[in-house]
Parts: C-alpha cells; structure tokens; sequence
C-alpha cells in the first residue's frame, strides 16, 4: 500500500510542484496559470514566463495549491483559492452565467485545476487533494466553494488533457452539489461551508 501524503505547495516545495506538473496533460507547459491571467496574458507569455508566475505565487505565499506526494514522490497538485484572485473564471461565460455566487465576493473560493501524473492515476489522489482543498478553505475563512468539472457520463468523450478541472463524481463524493450545467458535460458545483 502506498503511502500518500498531501502538503501545501511552498516556496521550498517548488521542484516538487515542477515535478507534478510535469507528468502528462497541459500542466508542464501551463504552469497553473491558465485561470490566473487573462487571455490576452497567456497568449503573450512563454512557458519561462509562466513558470516564474507560479515560483513568485510560491514564493508570496500563502500557498495558491497543494501537492500529493505518493510514496515520497510529487505525484499531483490542486489550486485552490479566493475565486477573485481567479481572473479568467469571472470572465469565463459559462461560468458567470450560471454561478449562484456574486463575482466579486472574496469568501467564495474555487477548486479550478488538477494534475496527476500519469504513473500515479486511479489510486483516489483527486479525492485526497480535494480534501485537503476543502479544509483549507475552510481555515481561511471561505464562505462557499465552486469547482467547474466535467461529467464524462454525459455522452461526450472528453480527452484527458481537460479533465485539469476534475471529475463530477469526484465533487458529489465530496459534498458539492450541482448548481447549474453550462454545457451538458460541463457542471458547476459548490460546497457552503457556513453550515
């Protein structure tokens, strides 16, 4: 059995961040910007650039994500923080159209990407990491929780390199419950954690 330890992705983790991200899927090359800048950003980044982003997050504190560790070894990552500090999400239509939440409320927070190296898939990480993300808000005052996941039940076939939002089930097994669908493979789910 292996032995899965989640952490706080830090300053001095940020090899290891480096590592989780580098496992399969868009994390490399995204660096866990993707929902931290605009668009017009992005497409005027390199992939250096981005990379500096996230070791200044890491740097600044507190820390924007968590990483599991499988064994001793970085296996994945979940961001997770104020949904505000989430440019691309309140200017993602999908999303603002549908969410219960005012966009400018500082105590809603959002679950927005994962990775998990392939090595290391279907051994529950996304659940561990997702728990770890709801305490973690919770300590840090957040109101309400929205994720964005996919539901590969709903009859499309979703390429793995979009499931960084994570999966429906995952959420439901975790408390969410669905407050809208944007597209038919796409939810928005949220957690009050006043109650």
């Amino acid at each position: 059995m292996a032995n899965i330890t989640i952490e706080p992705a830090r300053a001095d983790r940020f090899d290891d961040a480096q590592h989780a991200l580098s496992g399969g899927g868009d994390g490399r090359g995204c660096q866990c910007q993707w929902w931290m800048i605009t668009n017009a950003e992005w497409q005027k980044t390199t992939l250096e650039q981005r990379e500096g982003l996230l070791r200044d997050e890491l740097d600044a504190g507190p820390p924007p994500a968590f990483i599991a560790y499988v064994d001793g070894e970085a296996a994945g990552w979940v961001r997770v923080g104020p949904r505000t500090k989430q440019v691309r999400l309140g200017r993602t239509r999908n999303f603002t159209g549908a969410s219960e939440e005012p966009w400018d409320d500082e105590s809603v927070w959002s679950v927005s990407c994962f990775v998990v190296r392939k090595e290391h898939r279907n051994q529950g990480l996304n659940a561990k990491l997702l728990d770890a993300a709801i305490d973690y808000a919770r300590m840090n005052g957040a109101r309400v929780i929205e994720a964005y996941p996919l539901d590969p039940d709903a009859g499309k076939k979703i390429p793995s390199n979009e499931l960084f939002h994570g999966v429906l089930s995952t959420f439901e097994e975790a408390g969410f419950r669905e407050v809208a669908r944007p597209k038919p493979h796409l939810a928005i789910v949220s957690l009050d954690l006043a109650s």
